[in-house]
């Protein structure tokens, strides 16, 4: 167990709904760390629909996914939260009172939070890589396949095969110039789901040939003790060949799953949690499902419904933080209290 980090509130999920949690409790003096499988914020927004406009959004008449994701963490900014990226949480336990609730959260990767209150904002569940249908690729996998990033120095000097035509394998191809020995991207078709300045880039670099490009699709691998040495390709023709590299990188998209959430001793219904209309509050006193993971007679699976089920929950959380303290609501645009906070004269 490494250190324990201790917090007034844990919020697990850095989607939109998780980060104007951060928001609504910052205002109440409520500090927040925020928790993500992914390695940056934003959540469905960012990783999978980042230019897919958003017409429902109070006071835009549009704004893409990566935009709404771009204001909302200027808009946290003066409440300073810590975000930890790549990270799922693997146990949550009660260590309080239903009277004064506290939590251990702890992560797959032995990280420890104590924290009074915790909102679940992990949209329907976690999110994992969808894996390629190749015979066995558990084998390799942490060793010279790899569904994220974590580290760009790991490829250092390594022949990097990515496979995949949106954003997570251009970005990548991109970003593992001048790291990786020899970048190879492949997609199954000469047309991107990525942005267009990303095609762009990687087409030149390939014009240059400082990087390479292969249309057809990966069907088997070849190595010793977990390290790749080959991968087996199906081109275009339907011929097959070997393409020589120490790492792969397939991203497939996601996929979402309820994950280790089920065995917290919550309530669920239909993998997802019930909560009450007034605070959002699970079985478990102290714990709130916020955004898509909840569930309440006329939910309606919107941004905007996350963003009040989060301002309820956090006037909750107070009592919990602060017994002693009595919670007066007050406006953004009256209170010169919580304009200071905001950095607003």
């Amino acid at each position: 167990m490494g250190e324990i980090v201790k917090t007034d509130a844990v919020i697990i999920g850095a989607g939109p709904v998780g980060l104007f949690a951060v928001f609504e409790l910052g205002l109440l003096d409520i500090k927040a760390h925020v928790l993500d499988i992914l390695p940056k914020a934003g959540g469905q927004c960012a990783e999978l629909y980042p230019e897919k406009p958003i017409y429902d959004i109070p006071g835009f008449p549009t704004i893409t996914g990566q935009g709404l994701v771009d204001n909302l963490m200027k808009q946290i900014e003066p409440f300073a939260p810590t975000f930890h990226y790549n990270q799922m949480v693997s146990s949550l336990e009660p260590v309080g009172s239903p009277e004064a609730p506290a939590f251990r959260v702890i992560t797959e990767d032995g990280d420890v939070f104590d924290t009074k209150v915790v909102l679940i904002a992990a949209g329907g569940g976690s999110f994992q890589p969808k894996k390629p249908p190749i015979a066995g690729i558990d084998a390799y996998e942490n060793t010279s396949v790899f569904y994220a990033v974590r580290k760009m120095e790991q490829f250092r000097g390594r022949r990097v095969l990515i496979v995949g035509g949106g954003d997570s394998a251009l970005d990548w191809a991109l970003n593992l110039q001048g790291v990786a020995e020899r970048v190879t991207l492949m997609h199954r078709r000469d047309a991107f789901r990525a942005a267009p300045h990303s095609v762009n880039a990687m087409r030149e670099l390939v014009r240059e040939k400082k990087m390479d490009f292969v249309l057809g699709q990966v069907t088997g691998l070849k190595g010793e003790g977990g390290m790749l040495s080959h991968a087996i390709v199906r081109g275009e023709d339907g011929s097959t060949f070997d393409l020589a590299c120490d790492a792969m990188l397939p991203f497939f998209g996601l996929t979402m799953k309820l994950g280790p959430i089920a065995q917290w001793g919550l309530n669920l219904h239909e993998n997802l949690i019930p909560v009450d209309t007034e605070k959002f509050e699970t079985n478990m006193p102290g714990i709130f499902a916020v955004g898509d993971i909840n569930t309440y007679p006329g939910k309606l699976k919107l941004i905007l419904s996350g963003f009040h089920e989060v301002a309820l929950a956090a006037q909750r959380a107070h009592r919990y933080i602060y017994p002693d303290k009595k919670l007066t609501f007050q406006y953004t645009t009256s209170s010169s209290s919580l304009q200071k906070k905001l950095g607003v004269s």
